[in-house]
């Protein structure tokens, strides 16, 4: 299929051991859709620095440019390093969504984010109602507005016209699970389909 739009697919897929073959692998999913994968190899940046500061501005900025150059986003917003999205993730998809370009998401978990900070993060409670608020024993109201993530990361999803598909990990990897990543991308050939 010939591709019609630049993708930027974004994740703390990054990190993995095996992040070579993982980013290769989405970009072929992606182009199996008609989906043009945006990467730092064809852009040509050259990544690097004199300090390690240095090279992470480096990453930052050519990040922002192939963002910037892109169509829309693809982000994986599995939990990562705790119960919410990867925040370099987060505000890949607030970046995206500033331009006015569509968000794409998906999760690799169907549990809502009120379960997993009450759950995981509080362990179960206790809760005091306070009004028409829940909060934990710390004082911090517990956000409960039967959302994948964050408010705000639900809303950029839904109000830039993008979808976010969550469900569980058939297998074990829950983080690297390609089956909602595969799903996102029907919904988005679709989104695209429909504007042509």
């Amino acid at each position: 299929m010939t591709p019609t739009h630049k993708v930027y697919i974004a994740g703390p897929d990054v990190f993995f051991r095996n992040a070579s073959e993982v980013m290769q692998t989405k970009g072929e999913m992606a182009q199996a859709y008609g989906f043009h994968p945006s990467t730092l190899a064809e852009d040509g940046d050259a990544l690097g620095g004199d300090t390690p500061f240095a090279f992470g501005l480096s990453i930052g900025l050519a990040n922002e440019r192939m963002m910037d150059e892109s169509d829309f986003i693809i982000a994986n917003l599995t939990p990562f390093r705790g119960i919410s999205a990867d925040v370099g993730t987060a505000f890949e998809v607030g970046y995206m969504r500033a331009q006015g370009k569509p968000c794409f998401a998906y999760s690799n978990t169907a549990r809502d984010y009120y379960s997993r900070l009450t759950e995981d993060y509080y362990s179960g409670g206790p809760f005091e109602a306070d009004g028409e608020v829940t909060r934990a024993t710390d004082g911090l109201m517990i956000e409960n507005h039967g959302m994948r993530d964050n408010l705000m990361l639900d809303t950029a999803v839904d109000q830039s016209g993008g979808a976010f598909v969550a469900e569980d990990a058939a297998g074990e990897d829950r983080l690297g699970d390609l089956a909602a990543f595969r799903a996102v991308l029907i919904r988005a050939r679709a989104y695209f389909d429909a504007k042509a």
